[in-house]
């Protein structure tokens, strides 16, 4: 087995590259940057393992902070100790740890967790995006329980052990009250996974894919080309945002966007709504986009993400979209993403961005 030790200059690269795919959720990359220096500050070792290397007898644990967007926070020694009250529980020790999904600041809570435990971290992640629910992920439709599950406020102070739920659906509500309950954010470590499952179910290869996108939007001439390319994503719209609707509830930030046209698309509209992460875009009242492709908005110069929740008015955005991984394009992925979007006010059915640009 070979592990892939990650410097600080990998590390930085996925932040910036996972959230490309974040569709303007999956946390503050600013905070996955703060992340970033305090593990090369501490000498803490990030390592990268393969799917295929993992062990089928081992077992892998996911992580990832749940809650609303907006004013996250962040504290290792309380995420560490989230991740070890689930292996006390299970009364062994986790091979690697993984990702729930792709973003700024939940891909690195994940590799600092298993920095600091002393494990490596699996590339791949249970999304190939971001998500803005607990159960909306690919390992959902391969049956796999999302319990037990271990629960933490920020400081570790509460902590609650979800033995077992009728379902996943279940689960993420026991986790988003509580994180409304407890300023909105809370720590999670659940989904227990087998070697051998985790070279099957997660999306594969997706830290390495995200470094790859990082290296491009450090070092290409032309940023934007060359991440639409390595992605076969598109350009949506470019434009200054006009109208900001925001606000936090329910363990969630939601936010609603109205970006008005400069250049090839000037006296267009596009309108953007998102729960935690972007979740649908219309241009001129026409569906553009819709999840579970991922919609995210760049920064004209940079190409680089801006999270949803940081975004103001009369900022100058541009707005990509990536198609979905392909286990979000099949009919059983789509009707878990159908019954989220219907219960955030989206009722479009979905089509590829690429049908809807033709």
């Amino acid at each position: 087995m070979t592990l892939k030790k990650l410097n600080e200059q990998d590390l930085t690269d996925l932040v910036e590259g996972a959230a490309i795919f974040s569709a303007g959720g999956g946390g503050d990359p600013q905070v996955g940057l703060n992340i970033v220096e305090k593990l090369i500050e501490n000498h803490c070792a990030a390592q990268l393992v393969d799917p295929k290397d993992v062990p089928d007898d081992e077992i892998v644990i996911n992580f990832a902070c749940v809650g609303a967007t907006a004013g996250a926070a962040y504290h290792s020694d309380a995420a560490v100790k989230t991740l070890k009250t689930l292996e006390d529980f299970l009364g062994k020790k986790t091979f690697a740890v993984i990702p729930v999904e792709l973003g700024g600041f939940n891909t690195l809570a994940a590799v600092d967790v298993a920095a600091r435990h002393g494990v490596p971290v699996v590339d791949a992640d249970g999304a190939g995006r971001a998500v803005p629910e607990v159960h909306l992920k690919v390992y959902t439709l391969d049956g796999i329980s999302l319990t037990p599950m271990v629960i933490a406020d920020l400081d570790a102070q509460n902590i609650v052990l979800v033995k077992q739920t009728r379902d996943s659906r279940a689960a993420e509500r026991v986790s988003r009250v509580l994180s409304a309950e407890w300023s909105n954010m809370v720590y999670t470590a659940r989904r227990v996974l087998t070697g051998k499952q985790v070279k099957t179910s997660p999306v594969q290869n997706t830290l390495s894919m995200s470094i790859r996108i990082g290296q491009l939007l450090r070092k290409a001439v032309d940023p934007l080309t060359a991440i639409l390319k390595e992605t076969h994503g598109s350009m949506l719209f470019e434009g200054n945002v006009s109208r900001v609707q925001r606000e936090t509830k329910g363990g969630f930030t939601w936010t609603t966007l109205g970006i008005s046209g400069v250049r090839d698309v000037k006296g267009s509209m596009l309108e953007l709504k998102a729960k935690n992460e972007f979740l649908v875009a219309k241009k001129n009242g026409k569906l553009a986009a819709i999840a579970p492709d991922i919609i995210t908005t760049v920064k004209n110069d940079t190409c680089k993400s801006v999270s949803a929740e940081k975004i103001k008015k009369n900022d100058t955005l541009t707005v990509i979209a990536i198609p979905a991984p392909a286990k979000w394009r099949t009919s059983k992925g789509l009707e878990l993403w159908k019954s989220v979007m219907q219960e955030s006010g989206i009722k479009e059915d979905y089509v590829p961005f690429e049908q809807l640009a033709s």
